[in-house]
């Protein structure tokens, strides 16, 4: 085999199952593989770099699996680094595979093909690790080891480089067999102090984040704050962990909305599971513990500074704290009613910010099963549903963490999709960040990729405009859009393309879904405060909105 077969065989062993890729000079070698094993790794094909790692970071972040990419160096490579750098942010588990120029050529500046001197530094802030292979004999272990990065600790993004050269020359290294990596669990001394100071707090909370998500730990964490009786806030990355219809879920958290204000006040324990811990305008008393487990030990402590800082995995750690609370004591009495307010204050809240953005939300959120994917854009419906969309499974309600990545939300969606064939996946959009990826509708054609694309359309970068309305005294420039027409672009590729009001979005959107295949829905909006805009006291929003 060359070295181009042994990388395939050796993904297959890994079981990777798709990859997303776009051919070039530098990376044919490795397509002529993917052909030979294409009944055991599909190939979808994209019509931009950047939707690579995009739909490989909706693959990951769908399943928990690996997601996969494959470029070409330099532009390529460059061009799927927005991708990459949202998957870091986001915690997933994502391989770029570059192509790179001749290993003879590397490091002498001869101006080939492509060339960038030092690609991997392009890379170091986004990647847990990344290599440029040397031989062709190290690629099997090579994978093998990026495996083990994406697979252990805290999932985040590798990139590996292969020169062209090693790709298409003789390779005799074998394939590896996959291996196992089990969770790593917490300090006996460490969970059982934890245990204590939870049993005997009067008004525990619990805020998950993401990690609790990640590592599959619903089931623990639900069984833990029903033996406590504690109302459990989460982080926009961690929506879904439990149920957001459950009586003990009070919502999201995040800046001046969010029910923080409302229970932390009156807590005396926090624990935090798989979250940095951040209240951006809450302040933690001296009085109030906390305690945070997460499997990144660089986050224990580094917001707040804890009681009890457990490293281990969400899951594991969680199932050793219920063992430990069962021993100690019963479970506590019913808090329902107390909890209930909480959740009414901040729906009250949520209706008295934003009343016309939750009705749609609300609209979007009676259409789709329980199973059904949402990725949240960098819109305003897409912003407010971090609060009012109500979750009730985990993996299905997808955001690009703090890396706000314009333009992600339409090709991530299509990853998804390739995951789960058979389930509803709809893309939240702004029609600014639509057009990023607007001919990844070919994609979506091409493979069957049946996403219901909701694009709002404002004509503005609405948020900036709205900046520019309230805090630079009407001075426009470089926000307004010259926009298509939405519904003909969509037919030109083959696509659905529907036009609907908010009052008709319902209609639309059963329609859509009942489609089978790729639908484009166009919703005119006015331009509406976005939640991160919220300043001072959150029930006096600026005048005017």
């Amino acid at each position: 085999m060359n070295g181009a077969q042994i990388l395939v065989e050796q993904l297959a062993s890994e079981g990777v199952e798709i990859v997303f890729a776009l051919p070039g000079v530098q990376i044919m070698s490795l397509f002529d593989a993917l052909y030979g094993i294409r009944e055991r790794i599909r190939l979808i094909q994209t019509r931009h770099e950047q939707a690579t790692t995009y739909m490989a970071y909706g693959y990951a972040k769908a399943t928990g699996k690996v997601g996969v990419a494959v470029v070409v160096p330099g532009p390529g490579a460059l061009n799927a680094a927005t991708g990459l750098g949202t998957a870091y942010a986001g915690s997933a588990p994502v391989l770029l595979i570059s192509g790179q120029i001749s290993s003879a050529a590397l490091g002498k500046g001869q101006g080939q093909l492509h060339e960038v001197d030092d690609q991997l530094d392009v890379f170091s802030p986004i990647t847990k690790w990344s290599h440029r292979v040397q031989e062709a004999g190290e690629i099997a272990e090579v994978v093998h080891e990026a495996m083990h990065h994406l697979k252990t600790g805290r999932p985040r993004p590798v990139e590996l480089e292969i020169p062209l050269d090693l790709l298409a020359g003789d390779c005799s290294a074998k394939v590896l067999a996959p291996r196992d990596y089990p969770p790593s669990r917490g300090r006996e001394a460490e969970l059982q102090a934890a245990a204590q100071l939870l049993a005997g707090a009067r008004h525990p909370v619990i805020l998950a984040g993401g990690g609790a998500l990640i590592a599959g730990a619903s089931r623990e964490l639900l069984e833990l704050a029903e033996f406590l009786q504690a109302p459990v806030m989460t982080t926009q990355q961690g929506k879904g962990i439990i149920p957001e219809d459950h009586e003990l879920a009070v919502g999201v958290n995040y800046a001046m909305v969010g029910p923080a204000r409302e229970v932390v006040p009156q807590c005396d324990v926090i624990l935090a599971v798989g979250t940095r811990l951040l209240f951006r305008d809450q302040r933690i008393r001296e009085d109030q513990k906390i305690i945070q487990i997460d499997v990144d030990s660089e986050v224990l402590g580094k917001n707040y500074p804890a009681e009890i800082a457990i490293e281990a995995d969400a899951r594991e750690a969680l199932a050793q704290l219920n063992e430990h609370l069962c021993q100690i004591g019963s479970p506590k009495p019913s808090q329902s009613e107390k909890i209930e307010v909480y959740k009414q204050a901040f729906a009250k809240q949520l209706q008295r910010l934003a009343p016309e953005q939750v009705g749609i939300i609300e609209t979007i959120r009676e259409c789709l099963t329980d199973d059904a994917i949402v990725v949240s854009g960098i819109t305003n419906i897409g912003s407010w549903s971090h609060f009012a969309y109500s979750v009730r499974r985990p993996r299905t309600y997808i955001t690009s963490s703090y890396f706000g990545t314009l333009g992600y939300a339409f090709p991530t969606a299509l990853g998804a999709q390739a995951a789960f064939p058979d389930r509803q996946v709809v893309a939240i959009c702004g029609d600014g960040g639509f057009l990023y990826g607007v001919q990844e509708l070919a994609t979506a054609m091409k493979y069957g990729l049946k996403v219901v694309t909701l694009v709002f359309n404002n004509n503005s970068y609405g948020a900036s405009e709205w900046h520019q309305t309230h805090d630079f005294e009407g001075r426009y420039i470089g926000t307004d859009l010259l926009n298509p027409d939405f519904v003909q672009l969509a037919e030109s590729f083959g696509v659905i393309g529907l036009r609907t009001t908010p009052e008709k979005l319902g209609d639309s959107l059963r329609q859509a879904l009942t489609a089978q295949q790729p639908v484009l829905v166009e919703i005119a909006v006015p331009n509406w405060m976005p939640p991160f805009h919220l300043v001072g006291h959150e029930s006096s929003p600026r005048e005017g909105h």
